[in-house]
């Protein structure tokens, strides 16, 4: 499952960079990419606390993720904003990894796998 979202992740990165808008205005996908960076800080966390080994893996997808949407100002505070939220979120449930704690991680890679196509599918040339 895992495996999928990065590749659908991966697409997104390719696909929904845009041309550099007018002044950093908003664009009509910036509440998903704001979801996906707080799915992205709670997989983070989780996955650390569950004994995934996985290092930085989440927070360099949050990386690669700002680094393709190359947003600035208000937008890139949001999209931190978010990975952080979800970070902090799940830090202050979650001690040690828990049964709900592993459901949390399912639903989050489901979650974000649907962003992902939902976004590739509307905004992809």
């Amino acid at each position: 499952m895992s495996t999928r979202f990065l590749a659908i992740f991966a697409l997104i990165l390719a696909c929904a960079s845009v041309p550099a808008r007018a002044q950093d205005a908003a664009a009509p996908f910036d509440a998903d990419l704001q979801r996906l960076a707080e799915i992205l800080g709670g997989l983070h966390y989780l996955r650390g606390i569950c004994g995934s080994n996985e290092g930085n893996r989440w927070r360099n997808e949050m990386q690669a993720l700002i680094d393709a949407e190359t947003p600035s100002g208000e937008r890139r505070t949001r999209m931190i904003a978010g990975f952080n939220r979800g970070y902090n979120g799940f830090q202050q449930t979650y001690r040690s990894c828990t049964p709900a704690a592993t459901v949390a991680i399912r639903r989050y890679i489901e979650e974000g796998s649907k962003i992902s196509r939902d976004l590739t599918a509307r905004y992809a040339n």
